[in-house]
């Protein structure tokens, strides 16, 4: 399934190592993925999300506040990709694996499924190649899928930047892709403890060509963070974490205790070839 992001031959897997015919040759980490990123790609020493975001994304993932809109993803790709006997699905810029696991964990239930998780941060695919040994993760970027055409039965991205043309080319033909962007109230309390006139998130769903819009589905529920620790893990794995100083941030690691989630996911078909 992979490509050679240096010349874009097939790659084929040998003992410990990914090669293509040219003989550019890709180390399979300890964990089990591989880095398919060259260094002549990288923007910055250790591209992606800083390991502190990270590790607070995780644990805050982990804690489950999350977990319904995981649920609804994966019922929406059982709805959509169950009939498929192997379907093939990336999880496009997948961090630590959170969404991942739990989508090969239920489509398992129905299909013979086969997960990728793609992200551009080392930190994070080192810990999602931990989660979950029958995901096939790897370090790369979302601007150049180190993936053949026609790759895909279907796509996840939840919030990563990535490149349209490059989704359609590894998208088959009738290929689905779902989407999750931030609806106009998500984090709204988080907002308002920083900003004096804080703006709604834009609800228009992103077009991405050659596909059409099937569904979108809004998802809204309150959460309750009991503990500091919950508090601190919301504010550090978000971009907002760094905008406040020191004091504001313990003052709201004790008083930030309802954060509405609101989100939009949207379903979009591939149309044409």
């Amino acid at each position: 399934m992979y490509r050679c992001p240096l010349c874009q031959h097939p790659l084929e897997q040998d003992g410990q190592q990914w090669r293509c015919d040219l003989g550019h040759s890709f180390d399979i980490a300890k964990q089990g993925y591989v880095n398919l990123l060259p260094v002549q790609n990288k923007r910055s020493k250790s591209p992606g999300d800083n390991a502190d975001m990270m590790r607070a994304r995780r644990d805050f993932l982990n804690a489950g506040f999350y977990q319904p809109l995981s649920d609804q993803l994966n019922q929406l790709f059982m709805d959509h990709l169950g009939t498929i006997p192997t379907p093939q699905i990336l999880d496009l810029g997948c961090g630590e694996g959170y969404y991942s696991a739990r989508l090969q964990a239920a489509l398992r239930q129905q299909t013979a499924s086969q997960v990728w998780g793609l992200d551009i941060s080392k930190d994070a695919i080192r810990y999602a190649a931990k989660r979950d040994k029958h995901i096939q993760f790897c370090v790369a970027s979302a601007y150049d899928l180190p993936f053949p055409d026609q790759s895909f039965d279907g796509l996840m991205r939840i919030y990563a930047p990535s490149l349209a043309s490059e989704i359609f080319r590894v998208t088959r033909p009738g290929g689905w892709l779902i989407t999750v962007q931030p609806a106009a109230n998500h984090l709204i309390q988080l907002k308002q403890a920083i900003y004096s006139q804080p703006l709604a998130h834009d609800e228009t769903p992103e077009s991405v060509q050659g596909f059409a819009l099937i569904n979108q589905h809004k998802l809204s529920y309150d959460m309750t963070l009991d503990t500091e620790t919950d508090r601190l893990n919301l504010l550090n794995m978000t971009p907002f974490g760094w905008k406040l100083n020191p004091e504001q941030k313990q003052n709201l690691s004790q008083s930030l205790v309802k954060v509405k989630a609101d989100f939009l996911i949207n379903v979009q078909q591939k149309t044409n070839n």
